[in-house]
């Protein structure tokens, strides 16, 4: 974390950096993290990324402590009375506290995925709150897994001729674009689009009832799950190597409109797969066949919201650059545990199946994880996270590329014991006659040795 200030001199800025890193370090709830606070004079004095930017200003004219954090930059704005009348100790204490609300989400989310590892020893005694716990199920059940690459599809279907034009290129990159760039540190994007007319409703859900209180139609909260018309919309599961998260945008009929959810809504995500959302626009507009950049940005920024939470980026705090270094963090953290896991399960199943071949492959990518995990612990230690991150993605692939070696995955399932049910039923009718040829061999040749030792007698 870094202080700046143009109102500070710069020996008592370094004096109240190295009591604010004091006081985070000292504080049992940051267990999980190593502070390292240092002030900006110019030169990057601290080793690894900068988490966090603090510019403190100062204003004679109050007495109080205001922290604002930007929405796009990892920074936080403190304006302060003056250093005579606050006092150092006081804008230490103000400014680790604040530090402690911006990154107690993340240690939460941190200690819950370290629960129950191997890895777990600073996060035993991070005590989690049962509500805390319930939300950060939820946000990682609804999100899609970690993956390199992701595949949007933005889907246009209007269950009439309707509208059959969207501009939908320009939509994508005046308001999805600058996310996606934002994102490219944790993963690549690659996204297409499609429009499909007379799209009908999934036949497993009931048509929209019509309201007449508020005149509009509205669609049951139990017909969402089964509202997607798999079998006729063209909704790829998986486009190449990654997975795909569908953007559905769905016009109704104009004798359906306006087509609202049974709770007032017209969005919902789809956990693991995707979002969607209802369109209602005026029947009586001249150009109804098209949806401009305008038509379309209601729509957009709601997409931009679900495509956030379907890649588990965290709701807090404000800052849309911290949320996204943290999620950089998490995803870098799980998959350290996931290469580790899956590393054990591999030793654990060559220790049961003593007589399975180990390719020279396996041994390769064993050493290849073990190397890229070392890296990614020493870089997290050392707040390098992106490259953190890069070294747990290239553990994770070599780990499941020695797991899943086609040459073991054979071994693995025809152990010793099925190949012995296999063949003895097999080789059985065949070892009859030569076991009974070879007790007659053996009864020939012990009654001629009887018969030659009698004659020998006489």
């Amino acid at each position: 974390m870094a202080l700046e200030t143009t109102s500070i001199p710069q020996g008592q800025l370094q004096n109240i950096a190295e009591r604010v890193e004091a006081s985070l370090r000292q504080n049992a709830d940051n267990s999980l993290y190593s502070f390292e606070v240092f002030a900006q004079d110019g030169h990057q004095n601290a080793t690894g990324e900068t988490a966090l930017t603090v510019t403190l200003t100062e204003d004679d004219n109050r007495s109080d402590f205001a922290a604002k954090l930007l929405s796009m930059t990892p920074t936080l704005d403190v304006i302060h009375g003056s250093i005579n009348t606050v006092g150092i100790d006081t804008l230490t204490a103000s400014l680790a506290q604040e530090v402690n609300q911006i990154f107690q989400d993340e240690q939460a989310s941190i200690a819950y995925l370290l629960r129950g590892s191997s890895m777990n020893t600073a996060s035993k005694d991070f005590y989690l709150e049962p509500e805390t716990t319930q939300a950060i199920e939820k946000r990682t059940t609804r999100a899609f897994k970690y993956a390199p690459t992701y595949h949007i599809t933005f889907s246009l279907f209007a269950a009439s001729a309707s509208p059959s034009v969207w501009r939908i290129e320009e939509a994508i990159q005046q308001y999805i674009e600058p996310l996606l760039n934002r994102l490219s540190t944790v993963s690549d994007f690659h996204v297409d689009t499609q429009v499909q007319l007379f799209a009908s409703f999934s036949p497993s859900i009931a048509a929209p009832r019509l309201d007449e209180a508020t005149n509009t139609y509205k669609l049951l909260q139990s017909d969402l799950s089964g509202f997607i018309n798999a079998a006729e919309w063209p909704l790829s599961p998986s486009i190449g190597s990654g997975p795909t998260i569908n953007m559905v945008l769905y016009v109704p009929a104009p004798n359906q409109r306006p087509l609202l959810l049974e709770t007032g809504g017209n969005s919902w995500t789809i956990p693991q797969w995707g979002g969607v959302q209802i369109l209602n626009p005026p029947n009586n507009t001249s150009s109804s066949h098209v949806l401009t950049t305008s038509d379309l940005e209601p729509a957009m920024l709601t997409f931009a919201s679900q495509l956030l939470a379907l890649l588990g980026v965290p709701s807090a705090p404000p800052s849309l650059a911290l949320r996204i270094s943290r999620l950089k963090r998490e995803r870098a953290t799980a998959l350290l545990l996931s290469a580790s896991s899956t590393l054990g399960a591999l030793v654990r199943l060559t220790r049961k199946l003593d007589s399975i071949a180990i390719p020279a492959s396996v041994a390769t990518s064993v050493d290849e994880t073990l190397h890229h995990l070392a890296h990614a612990c020493f870089d997290l230690r050392a707040g390098s996270y992106q490259a953190a991150l890069e070294h747990a993605r290239a553990a994770e692939a070599e780990a499941e590329k020695a797991f899943f070696e086609p040459s073991m995955v054979g071994q693995v399932y025809f152990p010793d014991e099925h190949k012995v049910a296999v063949y003895v039923p097999l080789l059985g009718p065949m070892a009859v006659p030569l076991v009974m040829s070879a007790l007659k061999e053996v009864r020939g040749w012990r009654a001629g040795r009887a018969a030659a030792g009698k004659v020998k007698t006489l």
